[in-house]
């Protein structure tokens, strides 16, 4: 039975797919303990019950849990904190590591590393100390992610960061990738060229449940749905452009979540007069997200063009769309674009081809509506071929058995 350390800034009551990894681990045999912060996501504030004081180490089903101090980032992701709270847990988890390399015993660390890449320290100096392997699971590209997703793009810091992302990508036995497109941008920038492998995202359970909740009255229309961050990645602009441009059709456009953006987009609504063509339905429970899902005809991945890094990644968001079994509309570039087309799930125009998102919607989608129901099925039957949570679970526990035991 192999003793696995998971490192993740970000755990258990966060909604992030290092609880997937963590308890089915832990249920399939493995001997699971997690080093992560103390929660604060998405609020901003320690979740209730949590805190400096409280519940800094715990057991939840068979699973220990070791939280290390973490400023909180504040309110809509405080820029001038959001820093600050990467740096904390980089720092006491770096302490906190020290601890549990000589009280515990480890085979292998597993690193979940969505943003931010510095949380990769407290595993390397673990795996130094016990001379164990990593296995790091790569879902953001650094510092390009940061750079996209901030708007920030300062070459100095750019250049420290990319210098530690090959050092901990140097540091790695076998590096999982979420997109098939990074396999280059990391085999740059890793000379010691660990294994490389296909690790692809799923959806939460909740997306393969047929549990009905309770939700706000959406308006009639044809529903163009958006669900997730509503940030300045998101291509925003773009989408606003086509909303305004269509709205005299009788489209409802839904949108879900929270973000940077969203008081730009009550102001664009506002001085636009789309209220009635424009839905903020603000921020819902995950497992509310099938519900509203059904309530829709088509749904929209879009991301901006700008950066690279937004062309190579494929959002969390598309594996839940296929899941629940409805059509797409990706307003997106490069793999999450091959994606859908290879999926055979849906539509998908350049993210900056306002006029062409536009036609589409128009001339393709409107007239045609017979034909989404047909795609939203090739969605489903990709997803359980490809990304089904039973056969990624597997693949990573055939993974973790690869690995030499510690002698």
């Amino acid at each position: 039975m192999k003793n696995i350390l998971l490192v993740s800034q970000n755990f258990f009551p966060e909604s992030f797919k290092s609880n997937d990894i963590a308890f089915e681990l832990q249920k399939n045999g493995y001997n699971v303990s997690v080093l992560t912060g103390i929660p604060n996501y998405p609020q901003g504030k320690y979740t209730l019950g949590y805190g400096i004081f409280k519940k800094r180490f715990e057991i939840i089903n068979g699973v220990k849990i070791y939280r290390c101090f973490q400023i909180p980032r504040g309110k809509h992701f405080v820029k001038f904190l959001l820093p600050f709270t990467y740096l904390s847990f980089m720092i006491f988890g770096s302490f906190w590591a020290l601890y549990l390399s000589f009280f515990n015993k480890y085979d292998v660390i597993f690193v979940h590393q969505v943003s931010p890449i510095t949380q990769t320290l407290p595993a390397i100096i673990v795996k130094k100390i016990q001379k164990i392997p990593i296995i790091l699971w790569v879902l953001d590209l650094w510092p390009d992610a940061f750079i996209s997703g901030s708007g920030i793009n300062y070459k100095p810091f750019n250049i420290l960061i990319d210098k530690y992302v090959s050092f901990s990508y140097n540091n790695s036995d076998i590096i999982l990738i979420g997109s098939k497109s990074f396999h280059c941008q990391i085999k740059n920038k890793n000379p010691k060229l660990a294994i490389i492998e296909y690790f692809p995202n799923w959806a939460e359970d909740c997306f393969e449940s047929s549990e009905k909740r309770t939700l706000p009255n959406l308006q009639s229309g044809f529903k163009i749905m958006l669900a997730g961050n509503l940030g300045v990645s998101q291509n925003l602009d773009n989408v606003m452009k086509v909303a305004k441009a269509l709205k005299n059709e009788n489209i409802s456009w839904v949108l879900l979540g929270d973000g940077s953006k969203k008081k730009w987009l009550e102001d664009y609504i506002k001085d636009n007069s789309l209220e009635n063509n424009v839905k903020l339905l603000g921020k819902f429970p995950i497992e509310s997200m099938p519900s509203f899902y059904t309530k829709a005809d088509l749904m929209l991945l879009s991301l901006g063009s700008e950066y690279e890094d937004l062309k190579l990644v494929v959002p969390a968001r598309l594996q839940s769309y296929m899941a629940v079994g409805k059509p797409i509309l990706g307003f997106i570039d490069g793999a999450s674009a091959e994606l859908i087309q290879e999926a055979q799930c849906g539509f998908t125009v350049g993210a900056s081809d306002v006029n062409g998102l536009i036609n589409v919607i128009k001339n393709e989608i409107l007239p045609n509506k017979f034909n989404l129901v047909s795609m939203g099925i090739n969605g489903k039957i990709y997803y359980n071929e490809h990304f089904k949570k039973s056969n990624r679970m597997l693949q990573l526990q055939q993974i973790i058995n690869s690995l030499p035991s510690k002698k």
